[in-house]
């Protein structure tokens, strides 16, 4: 998957925040084509009080997905528009090495499903290789469900932006804000599974490159180019490969610690 993609698909890395609000996707129901949108909302549960919604794309609308508990539901971004019996999802836990790797510039192995049947009876949850039953609920309870919720954005604010690692196994993950904050950065180090965050002091952003200094040091950070980039503390510079971020998304979110315990807000967080 591009780093295009990435930022299009959800891109990721939480980072904590206020629980904002936001107006469901038929918003009051004052007009004949808010209602349609509740209309023709899908509801799958799983039987463990979690519910997924497939809103799908119509002419009025461009079709969203959520994720939640009954009570409050969260948005998830979607891979594509969702339909009134299918929405994808971007999710790195998750890997199925059978999906297309480059499917008009997505890599559909990180990609997740939700599935209803064409008659609307059934319903399936697939997390990567894993394919999980679901009950579809019927339309006026979905609907009851629907009107006392409440909604709220994806937790996700951040989405890794590159990865390096020194000859002796420690890892350096840049990330990078989605959206209007994509001029904030985060730095994580350290070995597998206990990579620590950085604090940062200051970033600076030219042609040759980026330099991301914290108090344990600076990277130096070349992207897209064949030149090295360092880690350098009090002059001392540590040459890093770089690992292609694309290519090992199931081993940042897995392995690396970062994500260790975290929700992302998708329906593959409770399997």
């Amino acid at each position: 998957m591009t780093l295009r993609n990435m930022v299009i698909a959800l891109g990721l890395v939480l980072a904590p925040q206020a629980a904002l609000a936001l107006d469901p996707p038929w918003g009051k129901e004052q007009k004949l084509k808010e209602r349609m949108v509740l209309e023709s909302t899908k509801v799958c549960a799983d039987g463990k009080g979690h519910f997924t919604l497939l809103v799908p794309q119509t002419p009025e609308h461009d079709g969203e997905l959520y994720y939640g508990d009954g009570k409050t539901f969260t948005q998830v971004p979607a891979v594509g528009y969702p339909s009134v019996t299918e929405a994808a999802f971007f999710e790195p836990r998750f890997f199925n090495p059978k999906s297309n790797e480059n499917f008009r510039g997505t890599d559909y192995r990180v990609v997740s499903f939700v599935k209803l049947s064409e008659d609307l009876k059934t319903c399936t949850l697939s997390c990567g290789e894993k394919t999980l039953p679901q009950q579809p609920v019927a339309a006026e309870q979905a609907k009851e469900l629907l009107r006392k919720a409440t909604y709220q954005p994806s937790p996700v604010k951040f989405q890794p932006y590159a990865l390096l690692r020194d000859d002796k196994g420690t890892y350096y993950l840049v990330e990078r804000g989605i959206g209007a904050d994509n001029k904030s950065f985060r730095i994580f180090t350290g070995q597998r599974g206990q990579v620590k965050p950085q604090k940062m002091l200051n970033v600076v952003t030219d042609s040759q490159g980026e330099i991301f200094s914290t108090q344990g040091g600076d990277l130096r950070l070349v992207v897209d180019r064949e030149e090295p980039s360092f880690w350098v503390v009090k002059s001392k510079r540590q040459k890093l490969r770089a690992v292609p971020v694309g290519e090992n998304l199931p081993f940042i979110y897995n392995e690396l610690g970062v994500y260790t315990g975290a929700r992302l807000g998708t329906p593959c967080d409770d399997v």
